[in-house]
């Protein structure tokens, strides 16, 4: 009787950790279960670890707001995002996994002028790289989205918007869940509730990885850690051009769904979408000041409601349901930080600020491939951490408006 109700893991009860691995993996978020799948799926290697310091997917991967995008303005920026979209177009597939991936299309609203020309310059720079993304004006819009405040009543009305229509909003969860099922399945381990304490280092490599279970020694290590990783890499003795800030966001009760697209205002700073639960998710832009503490604000609530309601002012009477933080780490040109270090088999993806979780497959797939070959793949090559040194910023700010 009892083995009617017994539930299946999607992924094995974590043993001792062992002597030593090939590969360890710190971060047990989107990214470092992504860079573990593909290195077995890919690479055939599978003597890797995933140690987390809480539960899987507890950090960034998990307090985000699901939007899946790749009109960026850079060209490295926007072709780097263009790999991530198509990933995920196919990724319920490959890990046999519903992500629900809802690609009912971005629309990125201008309110002024200089909003139009940004739009337009974005839109010229996704085209030549293959990217669906135009300027359409209000007419386009209120056909897209009927429910928007489209008329002169706003403070800020609105003349036009960039409108990506592979854009859209994926279950942050789900793709979590995916990913370690499939990594598990392919033999790797994850070890949740396993935090990182040191890194011993012998000249330009690490050798060994310090954890609050144990010590492992390491072959390559992998600091996938969102709003930790400046401390991660100081464990290595290695410092890194990050500040980390926290980002809101809230739901709000659910409703009848009549928001099917996403809605961004960078004036406004602001975001709206619709959750399959019929909940509005609202997010803003970071704080400005640099912090650890998870906590939320009643000034974040106040002006981002208010600026909601300028877009929807039928939301007025609709009641906030639960709010959250999460952890950003921001590097100076807005872009990531992502590849080789000056420790030879010391690896990051870090400097995301709020726009991670848009870039998981593709991190997986690059960094597996640098794992595994020992070669930087041209895809992230912009994003090496020497370009502060070399002065060869790739400044992403002009698509970092509001942070979604």
């Amino acid at each position: 009787m009892k083995d009617i109700f017994r539930v299946r893991r999607m992924w094995r009860q974590p043993g001792e950790l062992k002597r030593r691995y090939d590969v360890v993996i710190v971060g047990g978020g989107s990214h470092g279960l992504a860079t573990a799948y593909y290195l077995a799926k890919r690479h055939g290697i599978t003597d890797v670890c995933i140690l987390e310091k809480s539960y899987i997917g507890s950090g960034a991967s998990g307090r985000n707001t699901t939007i899946i995008r790749a009109n960026y303005r850079t060209p490295e920026g926007a072709a780097f995002y263009r790999e991530s979209v198509a990933l995920y177009e196919r990724l319920s597939a490959e890990l046999d996994f519903n992500l629900m991936f809802s690609q009912h299309g971005h629309l990125t609203l201008a309110h002024s002028d200089r909003g139009m020309v940004v739009s337009q310059e974005r839109a010229e720079v996704n085209k030549l790289l293959g990217i669906k993304s135009e300027v359409i004006g209000p007419a386009r819009i209120r056909e897209l989205c009927p429910q928007l405040d489209l008329s002169d009543r706003p403070a800020y009305p609105i003349m036009g918007a960039l409108y990506h229509p592979p854009g859209g909003i994926i279950r942050h969860d789900a793709v979590v869940w995916g990913f370690a099922r499939a990594a598990d399945r392919l033999g790797v381990e994850i070890h949740p509730y396993t935090e990182v304490t040191g890194l011993e280092r012998d000249g330009d490599r690490i050798t060994a990885v310090e954890t609050t279970r144990g010590r492992v020694e390491a072959g390559q290590v992998v600091s996938a850690t969102a709003g930790w990783s400046s401390l991660v890499a100081g464990l290595a003795g290695m410092r890194l051009p990050i500040t980390t800030h926290i980002l809101q966001a809230f739901v709000t009760e659910p409703v009848k769904p009549f928001l099917d697209v996403v809605i961004v205002s960078g004036q406004l700073h602001v975001y709206v979408s619709q959750t399959d639960r019929g909940e509005f998710l609202i997010g803003a832009e970071i704080e400005p000041y640099t912090t650890y503490k998870g906590t939320g604000t009643l000034s974040f609530l106040e002006y981002s409601a208010r600026h909601v309601l300028e877009l929807f002012p039928q939301l007025e009477r609709v009641k906030v349901l639960r709010t959250w933080t999460g952890l950003c780490d921001l590097s100076p040109d807005y872009s990531p930080i992502l590849g080789k270090t000056e420790i030879d088999n010391f690896h990051l993806s870090a400097g995301w600020g709020t726009y991670g979780f848009k870039a998981a497959p593709i991190v997986g797939v690059t960094l597996a491939e640098l794992v595994a070959t020992g070669k930087t793949p041209e895809l992230i090559a912009p994003f090496a951490l020497e370009r502060f040194h070399t002065d060869t910023l790739v400044s992403e700010l002009a698509a970092a408006a509001v942070s979604h």
